[in-house]
């Protein structure tokens, strides 16, 4: 056999190697992720790591246990 019928070019051109909703119009196909404004913190208190938006680093059980 040639190298043309064995080679990449029959999967280069299937879907499914392509991805998975590659199938679907684009209106259906799901959204990316986004969560630009978040920034990934580390809470000095405790420890906790978790995503935010607020000037403070503190979570939000340390900031209420500081607050009493």
């Amino acid at each position: 056999m040639s190298e043309s019928s064995h080679g990449t070019e029959g999967t280069r051109g299937c879907s499914c190697m392509q991805g998975g909703f590659s199938a679907l119009p684009p209106e259906l196909r799901p959204r990316p992720k986004k969560n630009n404004n978040l920034r990934k913190v580390r809470c000095p208190a405790c420890g906790t790591v978790y995503r935010t938006n607020r000037g403070t680093d503190l979570c939000m059980n340390c900031e209420k246990k500081q607050e009493r």
